[in-house]
C-alpha cells in the first residue's frame, strides 16, 4: 500500500517524466504544442486590464493576435502598439518577443543548463532539432553539420551571451542617441532596451507612437537597428562558429558560408532595387540626396528581411517595389535565427541544384564540399509549403475582402515570413482576417519543416523500391 504523500510526490515526477518522454520522441510536435500553450498564456496575460492603458480588457481578437505575433517575433498589430498597451503590457511584449526570439526548444535547453549545470543527451537532441530541423527526422544523421552534437552546449552558451550582449550593445549605442533627441534619461533607457530587443528578435516594434519618424534620416541611429537586426537575423550557428573562427574563413563550415554570401548578395541586390525603382518616387526617396538614398535603400532591403522597421509609409512603395520587398520578405533570414522566411540556405541550395543541373554534374557542390540530395530534397519541401500557407492564406482574405490583391500578398508573406513590414491591410481588416493572418504567423514561425515533420511523426522505412520511370519536367 503506497501512503498518499508518496503518491504526492511521485505524481510530479511521473508527469516531467511523460513530458520529457514525448518531446524527445516527437520533438517537432512538442515544439508546436509548447508555442501554442505560450500562444494561450500570453492572450491571457494580454486580456487582463492592467494590461491595456484605458483599464479595460481588450477584445479577444486583439489579445490573441498580439499574442502570436509577440511569440512567433512578427511586429504586425491589429492595435497601435505604443499607446494601446500600458507599461505592464509592454513588459508582455517585452518577455514574449525574447521567448520568442530565442526558440522554445532552445530556451528550455539553457534554463536546463543552468539549473542543473549539466546538459543530457535529451536536452541536446532537443536543443540541436531546434537549431537544425534535420535532425527533426528519425534515423541516422551525419555529423557533418553547422554545429555538430556534441557541440550543443558551446551553441546554447553562446545563444545566451549572444542575446545579452547584442542587445545590451545596441541599447548603449542607441540611448546616447535618445538624449540627444531630447527623451528624459529613464525613457531613454527603457526605450533603447526595448527597441534593442526588438531589433535583435527581428520583431519591429518600438515603444513610441511616433515610430523611427524622428530617427528617419539619422545615419547612426539606422545603421545601429541594421546592425542589430542582421546579427539576429545571421542565425545562432553562424554567431557560434564566427565566435571561434572569426579570422580563420577556412575553417567556416559550409551552412556559415552559404549563409553569409546569400545574406550579404541579398542585401546588396535588394538595396539597389529599391535605389531604382524609389529613385523618383515623389512619395518616398525623390526628395533625398543621394547620400539618404543609399541609406535609406540598404535600410529597407535590410529590413524587408525580417526586421520589421521602417521609415516611410510601405504603402506608397511603387507596385515593383513591393514585389522585390515580397520576395525578400518570402526569403528571410538564416536558420535557427530570430528571422522567418524559407531562409537564405534554402534559395542558396536551390540555386547550387540549378547550376548543377545545367552544368550535367550529378552532385551539388560548393566550397569543395559535396551537398546530399536529401538536403535539396527538403529544400523543395520548404519551398513548397511555404507558398501553399502563403496561397492558401491569400485566397482566405480575398474573399472575405474588398483590398487589391498586392496589399493582401505583401501583409499575408510579411506574416508568414514574421517580418512585420505592412501596408496597413492588417491594421484594418476584421477579425476573421486577422485569425487567418495569425494563423499565417504562427505556421511561419513554427517552420514548415517543423510543421512537416510533426504530421508526419517518423520516417517510414520501405524494403522495397518500385521501378523507375522517368516523367517529362519542364
Amino acid at each position: 500500500m503506497v501512503s498518499k504523500p508518496v503518491l504526492r510526490e511521485a505524481l510530479p515526477a511521473r508527469v516531467l517524466d511523460a513530458v520529457g518522454d514525448f518531446a524527445f520522441r516527437t520533438p517537432a510536435r512538442f515544439a508546436i504544442l509548447v508555442f501554442a500553450g505560450l500562444v494561450g498564456i500570453f492572450t491571457i496575460l494580454f486580456s487582463l486590464p492592467v494590461a491595456t492603458t484605458s483599464g479595460e480588457a481588450a477584445p479577444f481578437s486583439d489579445a490573441f493576435f498580439t499574442a502570436v505575433s509577440v511569440i512567433c517575433v512578427t511586429g504586425l498589430s491589429t492595435v497601435d502598439m505604443a499607446t494601446y498597451w500600458s507599461p505592464l503590457g509592454h513588459v508582455f511584449v517585452f518577455v514574449g518577443v525574447e521567448i520568442g526570439g530565442i526558440g522554445v526548444l532552445t530556451l528550455a535547453s539553457i534554463l536546463g543548463l543552468v539549473i542543473s549545470r549539466r546538459l543530457g543527451l535529451r536536452q541536446k537532441l532537443l536543443a540541436a532539432g531546434d537549431a537544425n530541423p534535420l535532425r527533426f527526422r528519425k534515423g541516422p544523421v551525419a555529423e557533418e553539420q553547422a554545429v555538430r552534437l556534441g557541440e550543443t552546449g558551446g551553441l546554447l552558451a553562446t545563444v545566451a551571451v549572444s542575446v545579452l550582449a547584442i542587445e545590451a550593445v545596441v541599447a548603449v549605442l542607441l540611448f546616447p542617441r535618445m538624449l540627444i533627441q531630447g527623451v528624459d534619461p529613464w525613457s531613454a533607457a527603457w526605450q533603447s532596451v526595448y527597441t534593442a530587443a526588438m531589433a535583435f528578435t527581428n520583431t519591429g516594434f518600438l515603444p513610441t507612437s511616433e515610430g523611427l519618424t524622428p530617427y528617419a534620416h539619422d545615419v547612426w541611429f539606422l545603421l545601429v537597428l541594421m546592425f542589430g537586426v542582421t546579427l539576429g537575423a545571421i542565425g545562432f550557428p553562424v554567431i557560434y562558429v564566427l565566435r571561434k573562427h572569426l579570422f580563420h574563413p577556412r575553417r567556416w563550415s559550409l551552412h556559415v558560408k552559404l549563409t553569409l554570401v546569400t545574406f550579404g548578395l541579398l542585401l546588396v541586390g535588394g538595396a539597389a532595387a529599391y535605389f531604382v525603382l524609389e529613385y523618383s518616387n515623389p512619395r518616398t526617396m525623390a526628395d533625398l540626396d543621394v547620400g539618404q538614398r543609399i541609406l535609406q535603400s540598404f535600410f529597407i532591403s535590410s529590413m524587408s528581411r525580417s526586421g520589421g522597421f521602417s521609415t516611410i509609409d510601405i504603402g506608397q512603395l511603387d507596385g515593383s517595389s513591393l514585389l522585390v520587398t515580397d520576395m525578400l520578405m518570402f526569403i528571410g533570414g538564416g536558420s535557427a535565427s530570430t528571422a522567418g522566411g524559407i531562409k537564405v540556405t534554402t534559395l542558396a541550395i536551390l540555386f547550387i541544384a540549378a547550376f548543377a543541373e545545367a552544368r550535367g554534374n550529378d552532385e551539388m557542390e560548393a566550397y569543395e564540399r559535396r551537398i546530399p540530395p536529401d538536403v535539396l530534397r527538403l529544400a523543395v519541401s520548404v519551398v513548397l509549403w511555404g507558398a501553399t500557407i502563403v496561397a492558401a492564406a491569400c485566397i482566405v482574405l480575398m474573399l472575405v475582402n474588398d483590398e487589391p490583391l498586392d496589399y493582401v500578398l505583401f501583409d499575408v508573406i510579411s506574416a508568414f515570413a514574421t517580418c512585420g513590414l505592412s501596408t496597413g491591410f492588417t491594421m484594418s481588416a476584421g477579425d476573421v482576417s486577422h485569425y487567418v493572418i495569425a494563423a499565417t504567423m504562427f505556421f511561419g514561425r513554427v517552420g514548415t519543416v517543423t510543421l512537416a515533420a510533426a504530421l508526419a511523426a517518423s520516417t517510414r522505412r520501405r524494403l522495397f523500391r518500385r521501378p523507375e520511370e522517368r516523367p517529362i519536367v519542364g
